[in-house]
């Protein structure tokens, strides 16, 4: 219904948004787009302003009516999108570093996303030159879509529990890939509702009757010229969800079905197809590069998730003016930004300082990963190792392979740290933002919903932390028998045990240094206590659950923190920023430290990290350092670079304008306004007019 004229002349109540922002930014001398250029590239940046002017000048990609479509439009949408954007990547050409930044602007995930996050990389991973040939090149040029099919209905994080069955058939050279039970069916799987034609599917390989565990295999699901599901093939959309609507996840029954020997995946592990010999991977630590890679980009990415919501909230509480201080003088009557209230900042300046320290941690996490690479292409035969009895997790491999245990466990304890914060951060972003927080005009509710999955998906974060304690574990048995390898988690363990008689005595207020030394000492003894408890107590590991949990998120916020300050230490970041920039950041450092200690003022008190009285002093400090950053506030989330067409948020707007725009997607974007309804009981009629150019 499109607004009376009357209502089209009124504007908000004076100060406007815009006013206020602008205010806001000038009471900071922080150059947000200097900033910007340190995050993230001055190229990165221009690339993004390219792709950006190409998405938002094509009618497909049209988000006006993104809030008010029910799942089926929304997936209808979304697969137009996924198509163009495909057809944009051929036009333009573009790399894929292109292709993701349209797909991150875009900002929702589309049918064809686990075809080039998952699909391809499994292909270009784990496949031999030939099966590159018969399946990638036709799979990069999109000739088969395709999935990862690895969860199943009965079945998530415990990937050696799965049910599904792949048995060699030595007399015509095929597997036989069969769900045997209804728990069996692969679910959740990202584009195999309604588009993928193939999947990888994940099943137990039985050879000659001995279970060999799960291995990738290459499935036909549906006819390459009618789509129609194959002979024995059940496949489907698994139905709406909390969010992720614009992603139609499958689910997979496969009856007998049978496939040919080179499709599965080999690069790793083989079948001789005329001996029927199991062949073991050379290095099964190779194996793991590719998880550990996709959770590094999730620590990597939660920076900028968290970001999102930050920026929203910080915006629109600076724009939102609710009660007037009491404690104002008279010539301050009026009522009062809602950012200007310390339990306010309290709740957003510490997720602020997160997202920075988020984006640096992430980032060492990639040129970690990176080194690992180089490292692992050159590292001995594990094949020789006579472990038998290891545990699944590359934390158990050989010393061979110490650096790769090292970055899984750290990127195991990032991953769930990270997706944690962000999660659980952007809640606090949405409840800030106040009643209109609840609107999905805010953009932040449904990009939660979206975003949620990732705390479960790539390791559920609670399943995640038990890796890393069993990891510490065996670092502090290997300290304790002089056969540690160097790094940094054996550095701390030994640093512990040659200080732990004569206390630790940090100047956590006084020296950043040995603030991230208290978080280093607190994993330590953490450490070391659990190890107590399983070693000499002997109790069991499921009674110490929630022990190795605490460990694990020590570990992480240990990691953070010295991600963060290092990351401000480095030459680049001294030689690339002004000084009143810098020291800003390190302001935002100490909030996120002294933030973080506080939380956990139990743990770094019993380890003797601190002492009562500074844990005190760092709860004064972290509200000084509120006021100090407080002025900063709209400029540091300017660094961030969202544009407003990403953000799709009424409250978090760059100009301010939120309340325009509240009322105008309210008032005339909202198809069911142009609906006239009989509201009376006794009578059969619904609707006495309808406006809408379709039925919601």
């Amino acid at each position: 219904m499109a607004s009376k004229s009357w209502v089209q002349k009124l504007t908000p109540a004076a100060p406007h948004g815009s006013e206020l922002l602008k205010q806001e930014r000038a009471k900071s001398n922080i150059d947000a787009n200097q900033l910007a250029q340190f995050l993230f590239t001055k190229e990165a940046l221009e690339r993004n302003e390219r792709i950006l002017k190409l998405l938002t000048a094509d009618p497909v990609f049209d988000k006006s009516h993104n809030y008010f479509q029910g799942r089926e439009a929304r997936i209808e949408a979304s697969l137009a999108k996924a198509k163009r954007l495909r057809q944009l990547q051929v036009q333009h050409n573009w790399t894929q570093d292109e292709f993701m930044c349209a797909n991150e602007l875009l900002s929702e995930a589309t049918p064809y996303g686990l075809h080039y996050s998952m699909f391809l990389v499994t292909l270009r991973e784990q496949g031999t030159p030939e099966q590159h040939k018969l399946f990638l090149e036709k799979a990069e040029n999109y000739e088969i879509i395709g999935c990862y099919a690895q969860t199943e209905l009965g079945h998530g994080s415990n990937v050696r529990g799965l049910e599904t069955t792949a048995t060699w058939n030595a007399a015509d050279k095929t597997f036989i890939i069969h769900s045997p039970h209804l728990t069996s069916s692969k679910w959740w799987i990202g584009s195999l509702g309604i588009v993928a034609t193939h999947a990888v599917v994940m099943a137990q390989l039985s050879v000659n009757g001995k279970n060999y565990g799960p291995h990738p295999f290459v499935v036909p699901v549906r006819d390459m010229i009618t789509h129609e599901p194959l002979p024995n093939v059940h496949v489907g959309d698994v139905g709406p969800k909390f969010g992720f609507n614009t992603m139609d996840n499958g689910y997979l029954l496969l009856n007998k079905v049978k496939i040919p020997h080179v499709n599965m995946l080999a690069r790793f592990s083989r079948i001789d197809p005329e001996t029927s010999k199991y062949t073991r991977p050379a290095n099964p630590s190779l194996i793991y590069g590719t998880l550990t890679f996709v959770r590094a980009d999730i620590v990597l990415k939660s920076g900028s998730v968290l970001a999102r919501g930050v920026t929203i909230a910080t915006r629109y509480c600076a724009v939102r003016r609710q009660f007037q201080d009491q404690d104002a003088e008279a010539s301050q009557a009026g009522e009062n930004q809602v950012l200007n209230y310390t339990m306010v900042q309290y709740r957003l300046l510490p997720l602020l300082a997160t997202t920075f320290a988020l984006h640096f941690t992430g980032r060492g996490m990639i040129r970690m990963y990176q080194e690992n690479q180089k490292r692992m292409s050159a590292s001995r035969d594990a094949s020789k190792s006579e472990d038998t009895k290891r545990h699944p997790g590359p934390e158990e491999l050989n010393p061979g392979t110490d650096l790769l245990a090292d970055l899984h466990a750290t990127s195991c304890a990032l991953k769930a740290y990270g997706s944690t914060m962000a999660a659980e951060g952007l809640e606090v972003c949405r409840r800030a933002c106040g009643g209109h927080g609840y609107s999905s005009f805010s953009g932040i509710g449904s990009y939660y919903a979206d975003y949620l999955p990732t705390v479960t998906w790539e390791g559920d974060n609670y399943m995640l932390t038990q890796q890393v304690a069993r990891y510490l574990l065996k670092s502090a048995r290997a300290v304790l028998a002089g056969k540690a390898a160097a790094n940094d988690t054996t550095r701390i363990l030994k640093a512990f045990l040659a200080r732990q008689d004569m206390g630790a005595a940090f100047d956590v207020l006084g020296s950043d240094t040995d603030l991230v030394d208290a978080f280093a000492w607190r994993v330590a003894f953490l450490t070391f206590e659990a190890l107590r408890h399983r070693d000499e107590e002997k109790q069991s590991w499921n009674s110490l659950l929630v022990d190795f949990w605490r460990l694990s998120t020590a570990h992480a916020q240990y990691m953070v923190v010295k991600s963060f300050h290092d990351a401000l230490s480095e030459p680049a970041t001294q030689e690339s920023l002004p000084q009143d920039t810098i020291t800003i950041l390190y302001q935002l450092f100490r909030l996120f430290a002294l933030h973080t200690l506080e939380q956990e003022a139990s743990e770094f008190f019993m380890s003797a990290a601190t002492t009562v009285r500074q844990i005190q002093l760092a709860r004064k400090a972290s509200m000084k350092l509120l006021e100090e950053i407080r002025p900063h506030a709209v400029r540091l989330v300017d660094a961030w670079s969202f544009p407003d067409w990403q953000l799709d948020s009424s409250l978090g707007r760059s100009d301010g304008k939120v309340y325009e725009d509240m009322f105008h997607r309210a008032s005339s974007l909202n198809a069911l306004n142009k609906v006239i309804v009989d509201p009376y009981p006794n009578s059969r009629v619904l609707f006495k007019k309808d406006g809408r150019t379709s039925k919601l």
